[in-house]
């Protein structure tokens, strides 16, 4: 049967665009498929049909002098780029001002404990007991940090008869044990010399102990021997001693006012005489100071010039017992050495009636008084900023520091390494105080806790918020927002 019966026949095709009569309608002579228009070409829709590039259409069109060009100014760019940039951040590490780490010698990384003055005098002949007890409780005290040992009461070597003392040989024991464990011993020879004892003795004196292990002494300015001649032969001595890491000090413990030069320049000696200044940041008073008084003391120790010698810091009177937390943060993050005596870790007398009581406040008290000196110390080992950075005093404005004439103003003072800063802020006085939001601009706004004198406080802190309780001092380390250093 024909597949073409007719105009209206069945199987009748029309192709696209032709009508369905003649020749050209037929279905043996329509195209199947209509082919593609090519490229630019128009149809009657006027809409273009797009195909992909060919491989060789493609390389014949990338393969021109424009996108050659092109090319080989998108590389030369990149890496001129790109070279600048390393250029400007070798720039900004070379110019940026960055702290220079001075080596330390072993005094000033120390932290030194001051025994009681009683540990040897008074002890009765061929007894051991104080120098028993002291070994033992040498690792206790090396936990918390301590590395040196102000011991008094031994600097006369030799007794009436000319012989050694019956006490010697646990003495020396005592410096065994305290070498094993890694401790430094000083001699605090203060108010012990007499000014009629003979040059050679006292050279004889020093040489012995230093024959023992001794690693200094410590020597008022208001002893007889305090004097330019004595301390030259003194420096003497103990260089013939020193080794390249023992090496001898001289202390000198600062009453007065003002102390002498103490250099020597010359053709045959140019040193200093004393290697560390111990100042009290409490003044010697028959009472017990009050709360402006132990204010007024710290604000001007704070605001004094820094000096050319090694400072060391100690309490140097009872303390108030409530005062015993702040001055320890104090001593603690001062710039210099912190001499810490043995009434500091005592705890405060508690009010309890019963014994038990009392028992358990005494224990609880000197654990926290423990904690708070062994954070301290590990704090002041591992951040560079509280060993040797820069010491800045912020002085509190009249407004915001504004209350009674009696009642101190809050201290504050900046310990900084590079981009690391440590805040330090005191409250003396027995009300809470507030920070003004306005006092120090400059400052970042937050921070964190590193340690507080109650031990009561950690995590992140916003100075516009925080809230000095009575007689408590902080340490923050401070952040700019978004920091985590």
């Amino acid at each position: 049967m024909p597949l073409n019966v007719g105009d209206n026949g069945y199987g009748s095709v029309a192709g696209p665009g032709l009508s369905s009569s003649g020749a050209a309608s037929s279905s043996e002579t329509a195209a199947l498929l209509v082919p593609e228009l090519q490229f630019g070409e128009q149809d009657q829709g006027d809409e273009y049909t797009w195909r992909p590039m060919s491989k060789e259409e493609l390389e014949e069109t990338a393969g021109g002098p424009g996108w050659r060009r092109l090319r080989c100014y998108l590389v030369v760019l990149f890496w001129l780029v790109w070279l600048a940039m390393l250029a400007a951040a070798v720039a900004v590490i070379l110019t940026s001002p960055r702290p220079v780490e001075t080596p330390l010698a072993w005094w000033q990384e120390s932290l030194f404990f001051q025994l009681q003055p009683d540990l040897f005098i008074g002890t009765p002949p061929g007894s051991s007991e104080a120098v028993e007890a002291l070994c033992d409780q040498l690792p206790y005290l090396k936990s918390l940090g301590i590395s040196a040992l102000v011991l008094r009461g031994l600097w006369d070597p030799l007794n009436d008869t000319g012989e050694h003392p019956a006490t010697l040989p646990y003495v020396r024991h005592l410096f065994n044990e305290s070498n094993k464990a890694g401790f430094k011993v000083v001699l605090d020879v203060c108010e012990e010399q007499k000014a009629e004892k003979s040059e050679e003795d006292a050279q004889y004196t020093l040489r012995f102990w230093l024959s023992q292990g001794v690693a200094g002494f410590l020597i008022c300015d208001t002893d007889a021997a305090f004097t330019q001649k004595n301390l030259v032969q003194w420096r003497r001595i103990l260089e013939e001693f020193s080794k390249e890491d023992e090496e001898r000090i001289v202390v000198v413990k600062q009453t007065r006012e003002a102390l002498p030069s103490l250099r020597v320049s010359s053709q045959e000696l140019n040193v200093t005489l004393v290697d560390v200044v111990l100042k009290s940041v409490l003044p010697q008073r028959p009472r017990l100071p009050s709360d402006r008084q132990v204010g007024e003391a710290i604000e001007a120790h704070l605001q004094t010039p820094e000096e050319d010698t090694w400072l060391g810091w100690m309490v140097g009177c009872k303390a108030p017992s409530d005062l015993k937390r702040l001055l320890l943060v104090l001593l603690m993050t001062l710039p210099g050495t912190p001499v810490v005596q043995y009434d500091q870790l005592e705890p405060a007398q508690g009010g309890n009636s019963s014994e038990s009581s009392d028992i358990t406040h005494t224990f609880k008290s000197r654990h926290s008084i423990t904690a708070l000196l062994k954070s301290l110390s590990h704090n002041r080992a591992r951040e560079e900023a509280l060993l040797f950075g820069t010491f800045t005093f912020l002085p509190f404005n009249k407004s915001s520091n504004a209350s009674e004439d009696s009642s101190p103003p809050i201290l504050a003072f900046l310990r900084s390494w590079g981009c690391v800063h440590f805040l330090v802020l005191l409250n003396v006085g027995p009300e809470a105080r507030p920070l003004d939001p306005g006092w120090a601009p400059a400052l970042p706004e937050a921070g964190v806790f590193v340690v507080s004198s109650a031990m009561d406080r950690m995590g992140a802190v916003a100075l516009d918020t925080l809230v000095l309780q009575p007689r408590e001092a902080v340490v923050v380390k401070l952040f700019e927002p978004g920091s985590y250093s």
